[in-house]
């Protein structure tokens, strides 16, 4: 089914997506707030829990490469049926975990299933809401911060009143009811042998590579991503040594730069598909995450809660790059295959920053060479604007460089 055929059942999709947005955020979420009770029950050392907190970007990164080719073979809604059933599948396995190495490999199968989602999902909004990109996505979006948030909220009190594999079943639940919208999706979809064929018929990741914009847009997911795990993996550590915020204090800081990305997700997508403010966007991403830099660099103490709520704007690039992948892409294949590329650079890159900053931070004994660090990618946003507000369509750019796409 090609983005202009009829939709089948608009309603379904939105809830379908909703559930699946959701349930992507949910997996990764629901696992860390437990795990000094997990440890309780059986031995979690370090060097795995360090693993399991590596394990997203590297799922996304490997499953960025690999989503496009299988979706071509199998269809995008059976492929979606079958990404949230494997999602529910883990978030139930977990609570079955019986030592360490069983709770990382469950982790793991459901961390791939989380990054073939987060590939098709601007995919299925090019296909199904062609005309609608940036209101459906930031009701994903939403979907996805709002999930980001609930499972800290109440994961403890459930572990603590329930056990922590109840705990789990919970969130399995919210996985369970993501099922029944894809299984009549997937079974209502009608693929005719035109559109098993649809996906392009050449390696199309061989021509992405050869497109500046398909990099600029791989290089400014990479930097939010980067800033993202970055600040989830050593904000605290970094406000307590360099402002002497207290651990709380630091801990609900790391709160509110996560709280910056709500009205992001929000109002993003609605500005960049309604009027363009692509390059605007870029200036507040980019100029409020250098200036948090310096902030923390020369004047830590002073300001401290303005140079966290700063530095939590370059993540606004995340909503902005979901609609990019659907307004840059013609057809949903293209838009499938974009997005694949884009988060499997973006991810394999943002997974070496936070492990960058530790080395750095572990080698000089202080954070000024890791904030540098920090500033330097935020600033690689800047070049890659350049591509982005400047090009078309994906398609648009290969035939002007190239030929026929």
């Amino acid at each position: 089914m090609s983005g202009s055929s009829r939709p089948v059942g608009r309603v379904l999709v939105v809830v379908g997506v909703v559930l699946m947005a959701a349930t992507l955020r949910i997996a990764v979420a629901s696992l860390s707030p437990v795990i000094d009770r997990i440890d309780r029950d059986f031995a979690l050392p370090a060097a795995l829990v360090g693993l399991i907190g590596m394990a997203p970007p590297a799922a996304f990164a490997v499953m960025g490469m690999l989503t496009p080719a299988i979706e071509r073979r199998v269809g995008l809604e059976r492929l979606a049926l079958a990404a949230v059933a494997v999602g529910a599948a883990g978030l139930a396995a977990r609570a079955l975990a019986f030592d360490a190495w069983s709770l990382f490999a469950v982790t793991a199968v459901l961390f791939a299933a989380v990054g073939v989602g987060n590939v098709l999902l601007p995919g299925i909004v090019k296909k199904y809401f062609p005309r609608s990109v940036g209101a459906m996505t930031a009701v994903y979006t939403t979907a996805m911060t709002v999930a980001t948030f609930v499972p800290p909220l109440f994961a403890v009190p459930l572990a603590d009143s329930l056990g922590w594999r109840l705990s789990f079943a919970v969130w399995a639940a919210v996985g369970a009811a993501s099922l029944i919208p894809w299984f009549v999706i997937a079974l209502r979809a009608r693929r005719s042998s035109r559109d098993a064929m649809a996906g392009p018929r050449v390696d199309v990741v061989r021509r992405l590579v050869r497109l500046p914009l398909a990099w600029a847009l791989a290089g400014t997911f990479a930097v939010n991503a980067s800033i993202v795990y970055a600040a989830f993996a050593w904000l605290p550590a970094i406000l307590v040594d360099v402002a002497g915020s207290s651990s709380e204090a630091a801990g609900a800081l790391l709160a509110l730069f996560a709280l910056v990305g709500l009205p992001c997700t929000l109002l993003v997508p609605l500005l960049v598909a309604r009027y363009r403010v692509i390059r605007s966007l870029y200036a507040v991403a980019v100029g409020g995450g250098l200036v948090a830099i310096a902030g923390l660099l020369f004047a830590p103490a002073a300001a401290t809660a303005l140079w966290v709520v700063l530095l939590g704007l370059p993540p606004l690039l995340f909503p902005m790059m979901l609609v990019l992948l659907g307004l840059r892409t013609r057809a949903h294949d293209t838009a499938v295959a974009t997005s694949g590329f884009v988060q499997s650079v973006g991810y394999a890159f943002a997974a070496l920053v936070p492990l960058a900053i530790g080395v750095t931070h572990e080698v000089t004994g202080g954070w000024t060479a890791a904030l540098v660090i920090l500033g330097v990618v935020i600033a690689m946003a800047a070049p890659a604007a350049f591509f982005v507000v400047r090009s078309g369509t994906v398609e648009d750019e290969w035939e002007r460089r190239h030929g026929p796409w």
